[in-house]
């Protein structure tokens, strides 16, 4: 039985897959056919499903550049009509908004009915693409009780795109340690950016601080293996699309692919 998902999910490590969604309104890439952001949310889902993964993680990729700790309105609301649409398919469905919108992203998980989020900038501080993000354990634990929402908040250690500099006087398991103490329920661990590996010792630091972890990025059939075996689940985005764009659709034979090797062919 899997930490993360229960009953729900019958294998020690989840495969989970991303879909990312076409630019939303509010977006500078938003084209005004929320219709089809829907249909491509849907197609994604159901492929990542056909192929094997056993939860599905939904965020706003396409609409870069990110606005920083928020989203609008218009924004919020189209996450959660998508979520909605991929909840219907009955397994554990995910949220994250970029960058580092946690309050709404709880908000889009109570309303659409999803089981988890992703929070970049729990805990402590970092600059990112989009600039200074605080730590929001504090506000969203406070906002997640008093919406008395069952959502559990996976939260990225170290987040890729970003950089560390003003925490570098702490270990990697010392920040793990302090994500546990402000309320995470998982722990992320990803590579530098987007397709890049995730570092097997880093990995392990992680896991000292004893919350389940999770395998933020990079994962590929030939590093699969391994981080299965160390990992409560793996999130992947780029690698199950065709030619591992991420813009493009996902590939089913990407995603068996991927799905064989983590469960050992």
């Amino acid at each position: 039985m899997n930490r993360l998902f229960g009953a729900d999910c019958p294998h020690r490590c989840a495969f989970v897959g991303m879909v990312h969604l076409r630019p939303l309104p509010g977006s500078p890439g938003w084209d005004g056919d929320m219709d089809a952001v829907r249909r491509s949310a849907m197609r994604d889902a159901q492929t990542l499903l056909a192929g094997g993964c056993d939860a599905v993680l939904v965020e706003n990729m396409g609409d870069l550049p990110y606005l920083r700790g928020t989203v609008h309105s218009e924004t919020t609301a189209a996450m959660a009509v998508c979520v909605a649409d991929v909840v219907e398919l009955g397994v554990p469905v995910g949220v994250q908004v970029l960058a580092g919108a946690n309050l709404q992203a709880l908000g889009v998980a109570v309303a659409a009915g999803a089981r988890f989020m992703r929070a970049e900038a729990f805990a402590y501080a970092h600059v990112a693409d989009e600039g200074w993000l605080d730590a929001s354990a504090g506000p969203l634990l406070r906002r997640r009780a008093a919406l008395r929402a069952d959502v559990k908040v996976w939260a990225d250690v170290q987040k890729k795109h970003a950089a560390h500099a003003v925490t570098a006087d702490l270990a990697l398991a010392d920040l793990a340690r302090g994500h546990a103490f402000s309320g995470a329920d998982a722990l992320v661990v990803t590579g530098v950016e987007t397709g890049q590996s995730t570092d097997v010792a880093h990995l392990e630091a992680v896991a000292e601080a004893g919350l389940p972890v999770v395998v933020g990025s990079g994962v590929t059939p030939t590093d699969a293996p391994v981080l299965a075996r160390l990992a409560d689940a793996l999130i992947v985005g780029s690698y199950l699309k065709e030619d591992g764009n991420w813009r493009a659709p996902v590939a089913y034979d990407r995603v068996r692919a991927l799905h064989d090797a983590i469960r050992g062919g």
